[in-house]
C-alpha cells in the first residue's frame, strides 16, 4: 500500500510560472484526503508553507536535497549534516560542474536569496555585496551543468560547501539534530 507520494518541484509539481496549478492542487488534495503524505522534494533550503500555490494544502517537505525534513506546519523535524570534507572531495572529483552558476549579479542574488529565510531576509544587500566580490567568469559557461541545463556565465571564485548557507544564515533557534 502506498503511504507517501514524493515529487520534485520545478517542472513537476510547479508549472513554468513556478506555481502549482489547479490540476496539481486537486491531485494533492485528493491524495491527502485519502490519507497519503504528499512530500515535495527540493534542493531549496526550505519550502515555506503556502508558497508556490500550495496554500491550504497539508504538505510535509524534504528540503536541501534531503538534509532537512519539515512537517506541514513548517516545523523542522530532522536535519542531517554532510561532512564538509566529503563535500569538498566530491566537488574536487567533478571540477567541470559548477553548482553555483548564474548569468548576472541579480540572477545570482535571486538564486542565493532563497536561503535567506526565517529572520534573515534583511541580509539581501549583504548577500549581493558578497556575490559581487566573489563572482568570476565561468570557464564552462554554456556546457551542461549538474542538472543537464547550460551553465551560467558567472560562478563564485571558490567552492561553496553545501553547508555554507546554514553556517552563514541559519537562525539561532533552528534544531541541529
Amino acid at each position: 500500500m502506498i503511504k507517501m507520494f514524493a515529487s520534485d518541484l520545478d517542472g513537476t509539481l510547479l508549472n513554468a510560472l513556478h506555481e502549482a496549478d489547479g490540476t496539481i492542487r486537486r491531485a494533492i488534495r485528493e491524495l491527502t484526503e485519502a490519507g497519503l503524505h504528499v512530500v515535495p522534494a527540493t534542493g531549496r533550503s526550505t519550502l515555506p508553507v503556502g508558497e508556490h500555490g500550495f496554500t491550504g494544502l497539508a504538505l510535509d517537505a524534504c528540503c536541501s536535497n534531503g538534509s532537512i525534513v519539515r512537517d506541514s506546519h513548517g516545523e523542522v523535524l530532522k536535519t542531517w549534516t554532510i561532512d564538509p570534507q566529503v563535500t569538498e572531495e566530491l566537488l574536487k572529483e567533478f571540477p567541470d560542474i559548477c553548482f553555483d552558476c548564474f548569468d548576472n549579479l541579480e540572477a545570482g542574488v535571486a538564486d542565493f536569496s532563497r536561503m535567506l529565510e526565517h529572520g534573515n531576509e534583511d541580509k539581501v544587500d549583504r548577500l549581493r555585496d558578497y556575490i559581487a566580490q566573489h563572482m568570476i567568469e565561468n570557464p564552462h559557461a554554456g556546457e551542461p551543468g549538474s542538472k543537464g541545463v547550460p551553465q551560467g556565465r558567472y560562478m563564485l571564485d571558490h567552492i561553496r560547501k553545501v553547508r555554507w548557507a546554514f553556517i552563514a544564515w541559519e537562525p539561532v533557534s533552528a534544531p541541529s539534530s
